[in-house]
């Protein structure tokens, strides 16, 4: 990588800096769990290489800019793996089971950020990036509040909130005010993250998991119809019911196949 960026090196490489690379780096991250959910393991380690030559392309702008090296970056991880498994590298006792590893972590995690905060003089959520996918970033603000107890207490409240985010949302639609309607979507959205942030589910990983059961259902209606070109010349109501039909052999058949 040196090479690549050093003069005489590669033109394209030369040019990359932090943020034109930064595309590059979600889509190298996606790609990983595209091949873990399809168990793709050839391909994982061909993906998982891609994922790393985006950190050696940080490590590498960051060395030539003065401001740390890959080694700082690996001390750094080091340091901070010892540093939050004090119950395997400083023998600390009490901590045996995953959900006791999980508390600990998170109670150094806290004192980490309070530590940082005071020291950089930051707020609370400056720690969350702002150019992670939407639903990310909302689930990772929503975790971020609830570490100074500003959270439901579990899932059931949520359902009231966002039924108070839904009224407000077709209160919007019934004054066709465009600008409103998207912010009370947004409000929508974030409510049902931190709803799956509440049962412990991963939001990004459930939508993924939800437009691939939409392709391989949407693909079945196609196959059954055999007629998949004349799809569009079919009313909604046959549409609606071949795609129940689908649903129900995919219920005989959880596999879908």
């Amino acid at each position: 990588m040196a090479r690549l960026r050093a003069p005489g090196g590669c033109p394209w490489d030369r040019e990359q800096t932090f943020n034109s690379i930064r595309r590059y780096t979600l889509e190298e991250t996606y790609e990983v769990l595209d091949a873990i959910e399809r168990k793709d393991w050839p391909g994982l380690k061909d993906e998982l290489g891609d994922l790393f030559l985006q950190v050696l392309f940080y490590a590498e702008m960051a060395r030539e800019a003065g401001y740390f090296t890959l080694q700082d970056v690996m001390d750094n991880l080091s340091e901070k793996l010892i540093r939050r498994h004090p119950h395997v590298f400083a023998n600390q006792e009490g901590v045996e089971t995953s959900a006791q590893v999980v508390a600990n972590w998170e109670e150094i995690k806290k004192a980490e950020r309070a530590e940082s905060a005071r020291a950089e003089g930051t707020f609370l959520l400056d720690a969350v990036p702002r150019a992670l996918p939407a639903l990310m970033e909302a689930s990772k603000l929503g975790s971020k509040a609830a570490t100074i107890g500003f959270d439901w207490e579990s899932a059931e409240p949520v359902f009231d909130k966002l039924q108070e985010e839904l009224n407000e949302l077709r209160e919007a639609i019934a004054k066709g005010r465009r600008d409103q309607q998207e912010e009370e979507l947004g409000d929508v959205l974030f409510t049902v993250v931190n709803l799956a942030r509440k049962l412990g589910v991963q939001s990004e990983l459930a939508l993924r998991g939800s437009n691939a059961k939409f392709r391989r259902r949407f693909a079945a209606m196609e196959r059954f119809d055999s007629k998949a070109a004349l799809l569009a010349e079919l009313a909604p109501e046959a549409l609606e019911k071949l795609w129940d039909g689908v649903k129900a052999r995919e219920g005989k058949d959880p596999a879908g196949e």
